[in-house]
C-alpha cells in the first residue's frame, strides 16, 4: 500500500485552521476583555 501524502494535506489543513481559530479567538478575546470568551459549540 503506496504512502499517499493525502494523511498529511489533511494534517496540515487541520493545523492551519486550529491556529487560525485560536488567533481569531484571541483577537475576539482581547476586544471584549470585560467578558470571557465563550467556546464555539462543539459539532461532532
Amino acid at each position: 500500500m503506496p504512502d499517499t501524502p493525502i494523511k498529511d494535506d489533511r494534517a496540515d489543513r487541520l493545523a492551519a485552521a486550529l491556529r487560525e481559530n485560536l488567533r481569531r479567538r484571541k483577537a475576539q478575546a482581547r476586544e471584549t476583555s470585560a467578558s470571557p470568551p465563550v467556546p464555539p459549540p462543539h459539532k461532532d
